[in-house]
């Protein structure tokens, strides 16, 4: 989500206030760490897509300047983040466009394949990209009639990759009746004939498959001057669709920044761990942070 309109509010100071007076806020359970992570980049920020490794020692965020980069993360005794090695934040391109510019560069939603390459969803112009290497040029899938229609600030934010190889995506704001088609790409096709439930004014943002196969589904929502709150649920994908929702966790008003990427992984004790990643929409009172929680079975 690129400088969002809603964070236009012309009084950065409050919001910085706001957002130090939630610390007395407590952590939902689970809650392990948050590591605030700052590289001297001109292109760092607006960490928007994350892929963790399965273990959790290395990770890649996708930022929404239509950039990324790669880093290893050095992690205690205990798994706490110690700190982070990371590479330059790097361009994306595409086959059509060498240089992305303008609408083209908002990268929202970062997956990756079992063969190692990579799948971004795009807002601004709707679309999915794949990367057969992030380093080099992506090609386009098709876009379905539905995408053309999506708005151009609230369309394909969320992407995860299914264990089968099938791509999951949906919109942050595709519909006004609390519902989400999901949409689905597997051999050169798309289709929509799932779709899930909103609740609340949460909107979905981030989207990842777990080692144990189920749809992992990150929600944001946006209070003005009091922050963010973030969502976790859960799904199990069925023939039928999404089943099973399990709320794993929501974040208090205002403690952490705008999560909006999301990695699940196992640590060495084998719990499943969900990394959250905000995007700092490249404005001086949000962080890059990026947060840990050990997540029920």
């Amino acid at each position: 989500m690129r400088r969002r309109t809603f964070l236009s509010l012309g009084a950065g100071g409050l919001v910085l206030t706001a957002l130090q007076g939630s610390a007395s806020a407590v952590p939902p359970a689970g809650f392990k760490d948050a590591f605030s992570w700052f590289m001297d980049d001109r292109r760092f920020g607006g960490f928007s897509g994350l892929e963790m490794a399965d273990d959790g020692t290395s990770f890649v965020a996708l930022s929404d300047s239509g950039a990324f980069a790669k880093g290893q993360i050095n992690r205690d005794a205990e798994g706490k983040i110690q700190s982070i090695v990371a590479g330059p934040v790097q361009p994306l391109t595409i086959t059509k466009t060498p240089h992305l510019h303008g609408k083209y560069t908002d990268s929202e939603g970062l997956a990756q394949a079992a063969d190692g390459s990579f799948y971004v969803s795009f807002e601004g112009i709707t679309r999915v990209v794949h990367y057969p290497d992030l380093a080099g040029p992506g090609t386009e899938l098709a876009r379905p009639q539905e995408f053309l229609a999506m708005s151009e600030n609230a369309s394909l934010e969320a992407l995860a990759i299914a264990p089968d190889g099938t791509l999951f995506t949906l919109a942050e704001g595709e519909s006004a009746d609390h519902t989400r088609k999901v949409f689905r790409y597997k051999d050169g096709v798309w289709n929509s004939d799932f779709s899930l439930s909103l609740h609340g004014s949460f909107l979905p943002v981030g989207a990842d498959f777990g080692p144990d196969g189920r749809f992992y589904l990150l929600e944001r929502d946006f209070y003005g001057i009091a922050g963010f709150a973030n969502r976790l649920r859960r799904f199990d994908v069925t023939p039928n669709g999404l089943t099973n929702e399990l709320v794993l966790l929501q974040t208090p008003i205002g403690l952490y920044d705008n999560f909006e990427g999301v990695g699940i992984w196992r640590n060495a004790a084998g719990k499943m761990m969900a990394s959250l990643i905000s995007d700092d929409n490249f404005v001086f009172f949000l962080r890059t942070q990026i947060a840990e929680f050990e997540l029920p079975d």
